[in-house]
């Protein structure tokens, strides 16, 4: 199935300050998120942001600060590892009912991606989770767990195949835009 703009939802997992200095490819997650935040604001696709315990890793990293005032992010502090776990993050996530597609972004793809993901594609949601707009502290703990998201059924999928299945066709205004982000 396809990513949807009108029932999607985007989840950005645990993108903190203090934790990731420790994440492998750090730096390339986060220009990845930003072109997802980027995109759903232009495209009023919702974003809830879960932060892991926030006194001692610290809020979500500056420097995708700009982008999620521009999509009206809802923060939401957790201590589970799985967002959905959280029933403050599940009842936010379940209040647009319509959408039902999560987009899923963030750190650690083997813990808290993955948790937030697998419990989501049980609570009945389709769930996408952004492969190069993840990581771990190790690469071989990402691609475990892509690999077991993978064989429970949860689509892998990349950035711009994210941006280019919610603009659906190109040549309008919507596409111009986002089609920035890409190059």
């Amino acid at each position: 199935m396809l990513m949807k703009a009108q029932t999607a939802q985007l989840i950005v997992v645990d993108l903190q300050e203090r934790l990731l200095p420790a994440i492998h490819g750090g730096e390339q997650v986060i220009v990845c998120a930003n072109k997802l935040i980027s995109a759903a604001a232009e495209l009023m696709i919702p974003v809830t942001v879960t932060e892991q315990y926030p006194k001692g890793l610290g809020g979500t990293v500056p420097s995708l600060t700009e982008s999620l005032r521009a999509s009206n992010a809802t923060f939401l502090p957790k201590i589970s590892f799985s967002g959905m776990a959280d029933q403050q993050i599940s009842n936010a996530i379940a209040g647009t009912p319509e959408r039902r597609q999560l987009i899923v972004c963030g750190t650690e793809t083997h813990v808290c991606v993955l948790q937030s993901a697998m419990d989501a594609q049980l609570a009945g949601y389709e769930v996408f989770v952004v492969a190069d707009a993840c990581s771990s502290r190790t690469q071989e703990n990402k691609n475990l767990a892509l690999e077991r998201m993978r064989a429970a059924g949860i689509t892998i999928v990349s950035t711009e195949m994210v941006l280019f299945e919610w603009l659906e066709q190109a040549g309008t205004s919507m596409f111009k835009e986002i089609s920035k982000l890409i190059k």
